[in-house]
């Protein structure tokens, strides 16, 4: 029996995940389906519970849900617990949540844009639930120095304050010497730009964007400021990849699928 995936969000058409699942598939000779579930904003629960009845062995969760979906699952990882929110689920007799999220933007840019995090100071831009999923393996990456900057300093404070040696800094006193730039903040989605002082961005930066699929100002600011940048895609592709690996205990490659979806 082919055994049933899928992503969970609201809104949820826009996702890549079931393209990206059925190519890993395909190319790793695993017999599943994977497809999109749009589930009514208070409506998670009832939706996990259904796929579950159906048969459905695991999920991608996406926005809004991830939260909640770290709230659902009897058991969680190590990863999951620290971030609080988990973006896999593995539907087994008891719910066990993971998030790859992090694993995924550290693997982008040590692998895809060969970028070595050892040592570097690294800016991340956001206090919600993408900086939340990310925070742990950029340390784990033994990042030099690592700085939250956040429109509300009390929420930046509360989450540096569950990950030792984290700084927190207001936008307007931020320094200009920056190795990475992490924009984890959704201000993107509605055309906006963090508030970042003169000089953050300028050549020899990396900064990151981690939505995908849109020329956001954030992006257009750093090419203006001769920054290098680069989008969430291949953050996408290779925590899709930590999903597959956990579902099904192979591991599939990375780097021509992505490429692929860059170029067509």
């Amino acid at each position: 029996m082919t055994d049933r995936y899928a992503v969970i969000g609201n809104p949820v058409a826009h996702s890549k995940s079931p393209w990206i699942h059925a190519e890993f598939a395909r190319a790793t000779g695993q017999d599943m389906s994977y497809a999109s579930i749009e589930a009514p904003l208070d409506g998670f629960a009832r939706a996990v519970d259904a796929f579950r009845a159906a048969g459905g062995k695991g999920l991608n969760v996406t926005l809004p849900f991830k939260g909640e979906a770290f709230r659902y699952c009897q058991r969680s990882s190590e990863r999951a617990a620290l971030a609080q929110a988990v973006n896999t689920m593995v539907l087994e007799e008891t719910s066990f949540g993971d998030n790859t999220d992090g694993v995924g933007l550290a693997r982008d840019l040590a692998r895809n844009l060969a970028v070595d995090l050892a040592g570097k100071r690294l800016l991340l831009m956001g206090a919600g639930g993408a900086a939340q999923g990310v925070l742990g393996a950029l340390l784990e990456a033994r990042v030099g120095e690592l700085v939250i900057a956040n429109r509300t300093a009390a929420r930046a404070q509360a989450l540096a304050a569950r990950f030792p040696g984290v700084k927190v800094c207001r936008y307007e006193a931020l320094e200009r010497s920056f190795d990475i730039v992490v924009n984890a903040t959704s201000a993107g989605l509605s055309g906006a730009a963090p508030p970042l002082p003169e000089g953050v961005l300028r050549p020899g930066v990396l900064a990151y964007e981690m939505l995908y699929g849109r020329d956001t100002p954030f992006l257009a600011a750093a090419r203006a400021a001769g920054a290098r940048s680069c989008d969430g895609l291949g953050m996408l592709v290779e925590q899709a990849a930590e999903s597959f690996f956990l579902w099904r205990g192979v591991r599939p490659a990375t780097a021509a699928l992505l490429e692929r979806l860059r170029h067509g």
